[in-house]
């Protein structure tokens, strides 16, 4: 049975609710949920996909090689990382095993585990009152603007904010930091537009 999500409840009652739920099939194998950290009334949250295996391990968003790259861009960008909060549109670690390494390689989230684990991310947003969201990829962004949203098309744009009952003003949709650090020759070109993003979101 799922864990309900806690009605008007801050951000730390959610993190321990979280800490017990089981939606869907990805608790069984994680390490633990890995929930949101930050400042209780950042002007900017930050959601990426999932967390990683560092993240899984550390039970921290954001603590990994992707973590260390969005710090390099968040200092270019004039955003100081102890000032947005961070955050995964899935708070359990989807993985899968190889017969020839200990590894655990990483699994995009499937369609039920964003829906099992949007209350939460709507639950953080209430919590946080956030005034602009940056959308780190497109699992994230499906999760906030739904499964049509096509990242190729949007990023780097302000975007209106879907549900008005929000302190939310608008949203830039942009890469995940993960990206980067698989982009190869391209890797310089895809963090001076990732920087730029986050400038974006900056300047709201």
């Amino acid at each position: 049975m799922a864990t309900e999500v806690p009605a008007h409840a801050g951000l730390r009652e959610l993190a321990v609710a979280a800490a017990r739920c089981t939606a869907c099939e990805l608790y069984e194998r994680a390490t633990q949920t890995v929930f949101g950290a930050g400042p209780d009334k950042a002007r900017v949250m930050l959601v990426g996909e999932q967390p990683g295996d560092v993240e899984d391990r550390r039970g921290e968003p954001f603590v990994g090689p992707a973590g260390r790259m969005l710090d390099r861009a968040l200092d270019e960008a004039g955003l100081a990382r102890n000032e947005v909060y961070l955050t995964n549109a899935v708070k359990h670690f989807r993985w899968k095993s190889t017969a020839s390494s200990k590894r655990r390689l990483h699994q995009r989230p499937g369609a039920t585990h964003i829906a099992a684990c949007h209350p939460w991310l709507d639950a953080e947003i209430t919590a946080v009152r956030p005034r602009i969201v940056v959308a780190m990829g497109a699992v994230a962004a499906q999760s906030l603007f739904g499964p049509s949203f096509r990242l190729t098309q949007h990023r780097g744009e302000l975007l209106d904010w879907p549900d008005p009952h929000t302190t939310v003003e608008a949203a830039v949709a942009t890469i995940h930091p993960s990206a980067i650090l698989r982009a190869g020759e391209k890797r310089k070109e895809m963090q001076a537009g990732f920087v730029a993003d986050l400038r974006l979101a900056s300047r709201v």
